[in-house]
């Protein structure tokens, strides 16, 4: 699964608004300081202040900020702002959920297809769900210690 560059752009900006907890900084300071385009930046803050992340003040002392604490906020929530689910297929998705039309395994009671994809939603869900932005920028790495699991042809096996 890969993310967009607008996930990638709006994790970098938060870096930036995270280092500056309380105090608002430009879109030219951030787009400077992490690279992205300005452009592109101004519709990424817009999506983050309506998901609520993020307030903004006009004038001289200006700029975005960010107005929940970055230990509440999770790269979860903010690639699903920017992204949509974190499922890669529609029929595994816990907050965007489609129902297959064409698929196969409808009617059964086992589709191989949605068992493997919703294992790797639940994979990345786990990993991001549980970084906050104040982890994120402080270099915490988060040892995981869940079993690790090979797919065999019927099912999981744990190791």
């Amino acid at each position: 699964m890969k993310f967009s560059k607008k996930s990638e752009y709006g994790l970098r900006a938060l870096i930036e608004l995270t280092k500056h907890y309380g105090h608002p900084i430009t879109r030219q300071q951030i787009a400077d300081r992490q690279h992205v385009p300005i452009v592109f930046l101004e519709q990424i803050l817009l999506s983050l202040k309506h998901a609520g992340l993020l307030g903004s003040t006009r004038g001289v002392q200006g700029g975005y900020a960010l107005i929940k604490p970055p230990a509440k906020v999770t790269l979860g929530q903010v690639i699903r702002i920017l992204d949509g689910p974190l499922a890669p297929i529609a029929c595994v998705s816990k907050t965007a959920y489609q129902k297959c039309l064409d698929c196969p395994y409808t009617k059964k009671a086992y589709c191989p297809l949605q068992d493997v994809m919703g294992g790797v939603r639940n994979a990345i869900a786990d990993i991001l769900d549980n970084y906050s932005l104040e982890d994120f920028i402080s270099g915490v790495r988060r040892s995981r210690r869940s079993p690790v699991r090979r797919v065999t042809a019927s099912r999981y096996v744990e190791n």
